[in-house]
């Protein structure tokens, strides 16, 4: 936070004011559960983005991103707001301010804004959701909005989808929002209703795997995914009045095989009933703080996520068994979209240095280029500091 202050002093020739951080996330499990109207299971992390401020007296908003050092500043005036691709990552914030505005929120001066994020690019750790969170925490402060936390959600969701025109669900805004330390949050998609569940794993942590792969293929193969558990779905209801393939049990899978008529359609639509399952075992299984069945939860997700659901991809599935592999590991699995991105697993803390060598080496040797390993603890949502 010194190095930060005083880059603050460098870049805008004034003293920050107030600090402020908005944590990424990680979904512990319940995987392409969110738009099949079933359960997710994220947490907010302790990696993050960090936003230093100083007010304004003119109504201009200027940004500058340390990860970012040689785009320089980024200005943008409270009467001009619309997305601008020369603008890049500056449109999160412009976005955030544009919808506030809209509204009806009173904006009236401009602001300097520091941003430096811990988070590894493109990991699938949300960077851009926890830039949206931390302007929207930062516009609520320094400007005394009657804006309550859930709206800052939804309104970061809103940025995403219709802004910057990223058509994802409202989980990631919500673990970043809504985050509380040592604890995860059961969230059904559908309602909006979730609980918070505690996520204490003694003398255990969290790796988070970082394949290093960019993820390509993830949106075509998103969007195929999703069109295939709708065909799943339509077919399902002609004999069935379910409203999506979350209200189903594994115990309909039998009934419905029959209906589908369709091995591929089946998979798809088998993987989302039995991970919206699986996500409410793993709820019990913490809640009992029975981490042993919670880690095979982990692989059993994997497992289905790569068999059934076809987006794990070499390098997923390369460090997920290097990592089960381990006697330290109780469990692995793909945390995100899918082909590249972030593994988790839950690893003996005692044992972790090790645990990275072996998975190091094992990643480097098949794959042929390396992996970056993270500890992580899970953390409270967005704040001031």
């Amino acid at each position: 936070m010194e190095q930060l202050a005083t880059r603050f002093v460098e870049v805008f020739n004034e003293s920050a004011t107030a600090s402020y951080f908005a944590p990424g996330r990680i979904n512990l499990i319940g995987e392409h559960t969110d738009y099949n109207g079933g359960h997710v299971f994220p947490a907010a992390i302790t990696l993050g983005t960090y936003g230093l401020v100083s007010l304004r007296t003119d109504r201009k908003i200027h940004v500058y991103s340390e990860n970012f050092p040689d785009k320089g500043i980024i200005s943008f005036s409270l009467d001009e707001l619309s997305y601008k691709k020369e603008d890049d990552w500056a449109n999160y914030p412009k976005g955030v301010f544009a919808y506030l505005i809209e509204s009806g929120y009173k904006i009236e001066s401009g602001i300097n804004i520091l941003f430096y994020g811990n988070i590894p690019n493109g990991a699938g750790l949300s960077s851009s959701a926890s830039i949206e969170l931390l302007t929207g925490i930062i516009a609520k402060e320094s400007y005394n909005l009657a804006i309550d936390r859930l709206d800052l959600v939804k309104l970061g969701q809103k940025v995403e989808n219709d802004f910057i025109g990223v058509n994802s669900g409202i989980m990631d805004q919500f673990a970043i929002g809504m985050g509380k330390k040592e604890h995860a949050m059961l969230l059904d998609t559908n309602t909006l209703h979730y609980e918070y569940v505690p996520a204490v794993f003694g003398e255990y942590v969290i790796a988070i795997m970082n394949t290093n792969k960019r993820r390509e293929l993830a949106d075509s193969k998103y969007n195929e995914r999703r069109q295939e558990c709708e065909d799943a779905l339509a077919k399902i209801q002609t004999k069935k009045a379910v409203r999506s393939l979350g209200e189903l049990t594994e115990a309909d899978l039998v009934e419905i095989e029959e209906l589908i008529a369709d091995e591929t359609l089946f998979r798809r639509a088998r993987h989302a009933v039995t991970e919206n399952e699986r996500t409410l075992k793993a709820k019990a299984a913490l809640e009992e703080n029975d981490l042993e069945t919670f880690g095979r939860l982990l692989d059993a997700s994997h497992r289905s996520l790569k068999e059934d659901y076809a987006v794990t991809g070499i390098e997923l599935d390369t460090l997920v068994a290097a990592a089960q592999a381990q006697a330290s590991c109780l469990g692995a699995r793909m945390t995100g979209a899918g082909f590249g991105g972030c593994a988790i697993a839950l690893v003996k803390q005692t044992e972790f240095d090790d645990f990275v060598t072996a998975v190091s080496t094992d990643y480097l040797d098949k794959i042929g280029y390396k992996t970056d390993i993270y500890q992580a603890s899970i953390d409270d949502g967005a704040r001031k500091l």
